[in-house]
């Protein structure tokens, strides 16, 4: 199997992780390598097309990277990454010694129009030759990257209630012409009790995107013809509204 062949399978397999860790090689002793990004999201103002990230290996001994691009949707709530040309990158592949730095380089080929376009760009480690005994375990980051076209873009996210097979779900629908992040997800029942959304969830629900959130309900489902009342942070502050259920056809 090739190398490339080989990260083609591992990113099929791990789209929607942030970071990730990869066991390579079987035996008692492991050793990982500590990279650091910065920026950790790329934002593309309204016609910029150029921009860079910072890889710094914070670790003792020399690190090989691989850098690639892909195409960023969502669908049903999961990232879905598809190799793209869209994004240029410039190395695509780094060897980085202890404590040194890499500048990546990155060009847009085409600058958006009408809505947001979404990227991410993976870091994936490449392992070094295998030692007897030893666990390597290499990283993958994963790095969002928004690019704002010419006219202003803002989301536009509303909220309803659904239940599904018993359980509670929040949903948004993000009509804007940009990405929302939504965290900490509370729903306030009439009640007094507070229902949080799942944590591990992906906060971002990217421009024409509809999400749903598992809600966690203790207790008896609140009614149909409840209202409940929405507490979350988004990166412009804190959204407080009231939310009711909508009835499937």
């Amino acid at each position: 199997m090739t190398l490339r062949n080989s990260f083609r399978r591992m990113a099929a397999a791990l789209a929607h992780v942030s970071a990730a860790v990869i066991l390579l090689f079987a035996g008692p002793a492991a050793t990982a390598q500590s990279l650091a990004v910065l920026p950790v999201n790329i934002l593309f103002s309204p016609g910029q097309k150029a921009s860079s990230l910072t890889v710094t290996n914070k670790g003792t001994s020399e690190t090989a990277i691989q850098i690639r691009a892909f195409a960023w949707a969502q669908t049903d709530g999961d990232d879905q990454l598809t190799e793209s040309d869209g994004v240029v990158l410039s190395p695509p592949l780094a060897t980085i010694a202890p404590g040194a730095s890499q500048v990546v380089r990155m060009i847009l080929r085409q600058l958006p129009q009408g809505r947001e376009t979404t990227y991410r760009i993976l870091i994936d480690q490449i392992p070094p030759p295998a030692e007897p005994g030893t666990v390597h375990m290499v990283l993958r980051m994963s790095i969002p990257i928004f690019a704002e076209p010419p006219t202003r873009a803002v989301p536009h996210v509303q909220f309803h209630l659904e239940v599904d097979s018993g359980k509670l779900i929040l949903v948004g629908i993000n009509d804007g012409l940009s990405h929302e992040v939504i965290r900490d997800v509370v729903l306030t029942t009439s009640d007094g009790r507070k229902l949080k959304g799942e944590s591990d969830a992906s906060p971002y629900i990217l421009a024409g995107v509809t999400r749903r959130w598992t809600v966690a309900a203790k207790g008896p489902l609140p009614l149909r013809g409840e209202t409940l009342q929405l507490t979350a942070h988004t990166d412009a502050g804190v959204i407080e509204q009231q939310v009711g259920f909508v009835t499937a056809p």
